[in-house]
C-alpha cells in the first residue's frame, strides 16, 4: 500500500515555511528588518532554539542575512536577479532601455488587468490611497516625492495582481530603476507639463481599476508606458542631435 505513517513536523520547519510563503507573497521585502529573536519567537509563539533553527536554515539558504550590530533582515534578492556585468551591459546600450520599457507595458498591462479582476478591496484601497498621495505631491515644485510615488503606485498594483512570478518580476524591473540603469526616474517629473500628463494617467488607470474594468485598466497602463517611451525616444534624439551639433561647431572653430 502506498500509505506512509504520517510524522510530526518540527516547529522550525513550520516557522520555514511561514517565512518563505511571506519572502514568496512579497510581504517580506528585500532589505526589510525583521523582529529581534525574542519578539519574533513570542509572535509565532515558538521557542528561541526552534526560530534559530529556522533561521539558521533560511541563512543558509540565501533568503535571510545578519548585519553586525543591526539584526536580522531578508536578504536583497534582487540584488542577484542580473548580474553586475548584465547591468552594466544594459546601461550602455539603447536597445536594452526600449525593450526594457516595452517589457513594463507588456506586464504592466496585464497586472493593470488582473488587479482590476482578481485585486481584493484593500488591494484597491491600497492602490487608491497612493494614487491620492500623489496627487497631493503634484502640487508640490520638487518632483521628488511624486517620482517615489509612481514606483509605489505601479507596485501597488502588481502585488493586487495576485501573480507571485509577475511581482519579483516587476521588483526587479523597478530595481534597476531605482539603481538608474535605464534612466533617472525623477527625469522625467521635472517639467509641469509632462506630470500634468503623467497625473492623469496615473488617474486612468486607478480609475479603471476602481471601477473594476479590466479591458480598460490594460489599456491605460499601455498608453502610460507608450507616453514614457516617446518622451524617452524623444530625449535620445536631442541627445543626438546636440551632439552633432557639437562636432559641427568644433569642427568650424578649427577652419
Amino acid at each position: 500500500m502506498p500509505f506512509q505513517r504520517i510524522q510530526p513536523e518540527k516547529l522550525s520547519h513550520s516557522v520555514v515555511r511561514q517565512i518563505e510563503l511571506l519572502l514568496l507573497r512579497g510581504i517580506l521585502r528585500p532589505g526589510e528588518r525583521l523582529p529581534s529573536e525574542r519578539e519574533l519567537a513570542e509572535k509565532l509563539g515558538v521557542s528561541r532554539p526552534s526560530l534559530r533553527a529556522a533561521i539558521s536554515e533560511l541563512q543558509e539558504r540565501g533568503l535571510l542575512t545578519t548585519r553586525a550590530g543591526a539584526g536580522l533582515f531578508v536578504a536583497d534578492l534582487l540584488d542577484s536577479a542580473f548580474s553586475d556585468s548584465l547591468v552594466n551591459l544594459f546601461a550602455q546600450h539603447d536597445e536594452a532601455l526600449f525593450d526594457y520599457i516595452g517589457f513594463r507595458r507588456d506586464l504592466e498591462g496585464m497586472s493593470a488587468e488582473r488587479a482590476a479582476r482578481y485585486g481584493s478591496s484593500m488591494d484597491l484601497k491600497v492602490i487608491d490611497t497612493i494614487y491620492r498621495k500623489m496627487e497631493a505631491a503634484h502640487l508640490k515644485r520638487d518632483p521628488t516625492e511624486e517620482a517615489t510615488l509612481d514606483a509605489e503606485f505601479h507596485l501597488s498594483i502588481v502585488e493586487a495582481s495576485h501573480n507571485i512570478i509577475m511581482l519579483h518580476m516587476m521588483r526587479a524591473m523597478f530595481n534597476l530603476l531605482h539603481q538608474g540603469v535605464f534612466y533617472n526616474r525623477q527625469m522625467i517629473f521635472r517639467q509641469r507639463a509632462t506630470r500634468d500628463d503623467l497625473l492623469n494617467q496615473h488617474k486612468a488607470i486607478n480609475t479603471a481599476i476602481q471601477d473594476r474594468d479590466p479591458d480598460a485598466a490594460r489599456l491605460a497602463a499601455r498608453a502610460h508606458l507608450d507616453f514614457v517611451e516617446q518622451i524617452m525616444s524623444d530625449r535620445k534624439r536631442s541627445e543626438k542631435n546636440e551632439a552633432i551639433a557639437r562636432l559641427r561647431f568644433e569642427h568650424a572653430q578649427d577652419m
